[in-house]
């Protein structure tokens, strides 16, 4: 009930009907797993540099429909944060302005359900953005893969302390990482893992 009218008030704030297609029902078939790069951990003060997405259909993650957009920076990224996501100020070359990475993030997410590592802290980022430009913030159904990582896991050591980085859950569940750190291959091994814990009941 009260999700309902939240999305109810949401859809009533938008501003620009291109996107309405965000509240239609939710495309059943298919979810988005994504994730964003970011100059830091503060959603307020930091800013996206890149978003990488990729869609699951069924049993397959769709990977050659994949997007992995970057962002022009209007201030030049610092060192701390380069040596977090080795994304160089020089790698920008060829990168879009956020109005427009995010309008491609948002056609290519369209209604479907948003799943993510800490997805939370994505979901902020993007609705930084979306809140001043369409009024709204992200209506898309999510799904966090560390809750259900935990939710299998505490079934069998219920007084356990659970670890929930990311590399663990990957070594956890037998899934290989793959090479660089980036927004699209975190993409890709939060989008195996979700597979994954599917398929068990208990870890």
């Amino acid at each position: 009930m009260f999700e309902a009218l939240k999305q109810k008030w949401n859809r009533k704030n938008l501003t620009d009907e291109r996107f309405a297609f965000l509240f239609d029902g939710v495309h059943e078939d298919e979810i988005v797993v994504y994730d964003c790069e970011t100059t830091g951990l503060n959603p307020k003060k930091d800013n996206i540099i890149s978003i990488g997405a990729v869609k699951i259909k069924g049993n397959k993650i769709l990977t050659d429909q994949a997007i992995h957009i970057y962002i022009q920076q209007e201030e030049e990224i610092n060192h701390k944060s380069i040596t977090i996501h080795q994304i160089r100020n020089c790698d920008l070359v060829g990168a879009i302005p956020a109005h427009e990475a995010i309008e491609r993030f948002l056609y290519y997410i369209g209604n479907r359900k948003l799943v993510g590592y800490y997805l939370e802290f994505d979901v902020a980022m993007i609705n930084k953005h979306i809140k001043p430009m369409l009024g709204i913030t992200l209506p898309n159904k999510k799904e966090e893969v560390s809750a259900i990582y935990y939710d299998k896991k505490i079934a069998t050591i219920p007084q356990g302390n659970i670890d929930l980085r990311f590399d663990t859950i990957l070594k956890e569940l037998d899934l290989p990482k793959l090479g660089v750190h980036d927004a699209l291959n975190d993409a890709v091994m939060t989008a195996m893992i979700y597979l994954k814990l599917q398929h068990v009941k208990k870890l």
